[in-house]
């Protein structure tokens, strides 16, 4: 019924009575399906009435005349539109005014950001968002939000994500005070001479860990470390409160890329790196027990068959220092990583590991597996070494009891979703 409708707005259907009128004339046309003159040209005149009203955003008036009843030919026709100029075919002006002017205010948005002046003299601000320094100069501050991804099943972050945040900072530093080089963290003196710089000692306290949302701030310095190593300091607070989540102490010394030993700190680089130099103590004490070998027999957990992936390399073509932290804890019995949370690390590096290594991690538990429910706090050894038997990292951890969770989670995540 809506079809025929429609059709009958373009194509009338003459009456009943109209049809008789004809057939009374002498008129058989209607018997044989054609139509007269005059059901053409009513035909013209309801076409051209569903004319658009514009053209071209102009208005334009439907004038018709109707034809005679016994289909005279039509005295009129409709009114032509105007000529097509180039006035009536401009575009709408109004968009483009208005795309302009949002081009111009995020010009200035940026521009206002480049050309902020900070309220201390004694503070440079990157306007990017790679960090800042901080008191005249020699403190590198960051802020980093924890994402979802860096969170593991107890909710907070993983010391991995915070090992990252203290490598970001590190090399950020170096770049924000203009003595980043050609390569991962070098000066350009360093780069001339093929020196980079290795880790040979980490020592890490974790008060807290921070959470999904969180939002952390990382300050990070560097000091002298004896005739020619480095030390750099790092602590990360909770922008919120202010409290200290985790601090860090490392040990760097430079190594020849070339012929993978390590050298002494020539002058023209400790000129470079001194003006820098923060003559203050580590922020972790130093711990100085001696941190045993493991073995076959020591050992209580072995795991066999770690192999580092493409991605686990860095520049410098050896193994990023992180993801040794990775390895060591895949020897740490489940049952500590389920009741405990890591709260201490040292780490010394041995040597370094390419991409053709196949590692193994051993671990020694210094409690009870079976009750660590009433052991409180416990320590681990650690190893991390070759096939063949060359170590790569020795290390301790402390474990520290979880704090019980009121939140009705149930494997780290809200009970109702589960």
């Amino acid at each position: 019924m809506v079809a025929t409708a429609a059709t009958s707005s373009f194509f009338p259907v003459p009456s009943p009575d109209s049809g008789a009128k004809n057939s009374k004339n002498g008129n058989g046309n209607s018997k044989l399906g054609l139509k007269s003159k005059s059901a053409a040209a009513g035909l013209q005149v309801k076409a051209n009435a569903q004319a658009p009203p514009k053209i071209n955003g102009t208005s334009v008036g439907l004038a018709t005349v109707e034809s005679g009843k016994h289909g005279d030919d039509m005295h009129g026709l409709t009114q032509s539109p105007p000529a097509r100029t180039f006035i009536n075919q401009l575009p709408d002006w109004s968009m483009l005014l208005a795309a302009i002017t949002t081009i111009f205010l995020a010009a200035e948005k940026q521009w206002m950001m480049l050309d902020w002046k900070p309220k201390r003299p004694d503070m440079l601000i990157d306007p990017f968002g790679l960090g800042r320094i901080v008191q005249d100069g020699l403190v590198f501050r960051q802020n980093f939000s924890i994402r979802s991804y860096e969170i593991g099943a107890d909710r907070t972050a993983s010391i991995e994500t915070l090992m990252n945040h203290l490598q970001e900072t590190a090399l950020n530093h170096v770049k924000t005070a203009g003595l980043l080089g050609d390569g991962f963290g070098s000066t350009p003196e360093m780069s001339i001479r093929n020196l980079i710089w290795v880790v040979t000692k980490m020592q890490v306290k974790v008060d807290r860990y921070p959470t999904w949302g969180d939002v952390v701030q990382v300050d990070t310095w560097v000091s002298a470390s004896g005739k020619n190593g480095m030390r750099r300091d790092w602590i990360i607070q909770d922008c919120k409160t202010g409290q200290i989540l985790t601090r860090a102490s490392s040990v760097w010394v430079m190594m020849n890329k070339l012929t993978r030993r390590l050298s002494k700190i020539p002058d023209e680089v400790r000129g470079e790196i001194e003006p820098y130099f923060v003559n203050n103590p580590p922020v972790v004490e130093e711990d100085g027990r001696k941190l045993q070998k493991l073995d076959d027999n020591t050992a209580g957990f072995v795991r066999t068959g770690l192999t580092p992936r493409w991605s686990d390399l860095d520049i410098n073509q050896h193994v990023n220092n992180v993801k040794y932290i990775g390895w060591i804890l895949e020897s740490a019995p489940l049952p500590i990583l389920e009741s405990h949370e890591l709260s201490s690390m040292t780490l010394e590096y041995r040597r370094e590991c390419g991409r053709d290594s196949v590692l193994q991690s051993l671990s020694a538990v210094s409690a009870d597996i079976g009750h660590l429910a009433s052991t409180g706090n416990v320590e681990c050894q650690h190893l991390l070494r070759l096939e063949g038997g060359s170590e790569i990292v020795r290390g301790r951890t402390g474990w520290r009891p979880k704090k019980p969770n009121n939140l009705g989670i149930m494997g780290g995540f809200p009970a109702e979703s589960a």
